[in-house]
């Protein structure tokens, strides 16, 4: 393409990057996956990491198998912007610029590095080609010098677009697990299905203290390849009563139209965190805040936090709302599934209950499902219980996800279950520490089988790689 002498970005209000007159254009999406990045003006050499520092070295196929792996990034999410990327490393570390060096470090995140960590791709200097831009300092963009890579000012010359343009090419080092399914940094999945196809609405990841301020949406067909359809709420421009906080969505469907129940919080005056619903005319969105104020207010029933809503929508149609952190509360939805009385509110806390509760029924039994411990702890896990009714009485029955050491699966919880429509064919998803150096606020989302034995219990799940 031809690229004009002026190049600049600009931050909106909600925090995304857009062109202005006179720059250059963006390329086309890239794909999200495991890639390797190859010079343009060297063919051969590959953007690669060695003892931390960003390099344009040869790779080729009697290559090492360390320099295959450091010559390959995975395409996720960018860490301070949906609309652009951040390339992690094959140990979970990403690709930032410190002092104008590019090296790759571990999220801390905070705003400082998810911002050093993200790029956005405008077109290269050849055609398939592109340029990676800094997100926080537009002016300048990823080129090699002498073979190492640097963040440079944008100079309008044939050598320096060559140096600072890249082909997308397969990975050197090929995936070795099936997880997670998407790609990036994403928790606290909810799963369902509309219309025969899948929904995975998860919370955005590698924030410090989980300050995300936004979701989005995933479909599928085979729970193996997920289209992503982008940001379909953002707590910024979208809910006046929060802008930090976003976490744990649960969506339900009803004549038509679908809900959006999330958890918020406020930056400023912060009252600890409520309860949300928005409402759309599609499952991908966009979503609007359906009452301009809290669905639940912090504080509006005493004891715990009011996070983690989930809704059970049950044969006779009747839908029920849960949530809580510390205690699980349930109440019935009225029919137009944005409001409830607040004298039916239940209290159904189970005995090692800590969040993430969920609700299914099998044949005439209910599984009440939720997590234990803390969410940055390595044993995070799952249990349940077994009722009679969607209010319970619960008798449990015990912990049925947890770690497993030996593949390096930490933190397994805060999941949600789903049916292959028309079978008895089961589902959970959930996230876990990612693999290999992910930690409470670094987590991934992955899915396995569940299953039950013959009584009706539920088997124990065995995470998977």
């Amino acid at each position: 393409m031809r690229f004009l002498s002026l190049f600049t970005l600009s931050t909106v209000a909600a925090g995304l990057l857009v062109l202005v007159p006179g720059s250059a254009a963006l390329a086309a999406p890239l794909p999200t996956g495991a890639r390797s990045l190859e010079s343009v003006n060297y063919p051969g050499r590959y953007l690669r990491h060695q003892d931390q520092l960003g390099r344009l070295d040869p790779v080729a196929a009697g290559s090492t198998s360390q320099t295959m792996r450091d010559a390959t990034f995975t395409i996720v999410n960018g860490l301070a912007s949906p609309t652009c990327y951040s390339l992690q490393t094959k140990d979970g570390r990403f690709l930032r610029h410190r002092d104008w060096r590019l090296r790759v470090d571990t999220n801390t995140g905070d705003p400082t590095f998810r911002a050093d960590a993200t790029f956005c791709a405008v077109d290269g200097s050849v055609a398939g080609a592109i340029s990676l831009v800094s997100y926080n300092y537009p002016e300048r963009r990823i080129r090699h010098r002498d073979f190492t890579l640097w963040l440079d000012a944008y100079e309008e010359t044939a050598t320096f677009r060559a140096d600072s343009s890249f082909r997308l090419a397969a990975p050197w080092a090929p995936k070795t697990t099936r997880g997670p399914v998407i790609p990036g940094l994403f928790a606290d999945p909810h799963i369902t299905t509309f219309n025969g196809r899948y929904y995975l609405y998860p919370t955005t990841d590698g924030y410090a203290s989980w300050s995300g301020s936004y979701y989005k949406a995933f479909s599928s067909t085979d729970l193996v390849t997920w289209t992503d359809h982008g940001v379909v709420l953002d707590h910024g421009p979208d809910v006046s009563w929060a802008d930090n906080s976003a976490w744990a969505p649960a969506v339900a469907s009803r004549n038509g139209r679908y809900y959006l129940y999330f958890s918020g919080g406020a930056a400023s005056g912060d009252t600890g965190k409520q309860l949300g619903v928005a409402v759309a005319d599609s499952p991908t969105g966009p979503f609007r805040d359906a009452l301009g104020r809290p669905l639940i207010r912090a504080g509006q029933f005493p004891g715990g936090q009011a996070i983690d809503p989930m809704v059970f929508t049950d044969d006779d149609g009747r839908s029920y709302l849960y949530w809580g952190q510390g205690v699980a509360r349930v109440v019935p939805l009225n029919a137009d599934m944005v409001s409830f009385d607040p004298a039916q509110v239940r209290t159904v806390t189970p005995a090692g209950y800590n969040e993430a509760p969920f609700v299914l029924r099998r044949d005439d039994r209910y599984y009440f499902m939720w997590s234990e411990n803390d969410t940055r702890s390595e044993d995070y896990r799952v249990a349940y219980a077994i009722g009679s009714s969607p209010l319970g009485p619960w008798t449990r029955r015990g912990v049925v996800l947890q770690k497993r050491l030996d593949a390096g699966i930490r933190g397994t919880g805060h999941h949600s279950v789903v049916r292959a429509p028309g079978t008895d064919t089961w589902y959970v998803a959930y996230h876990r520490f990612a693999v290999p150096a992910g930690n409470g606020t670094n987590r991934e989302t992955t899915i396995d089988r569940m299953e039950f034995d013959a009584d009706g219990s539920i088997r124990p799940i065995v995470p998977t790689l």
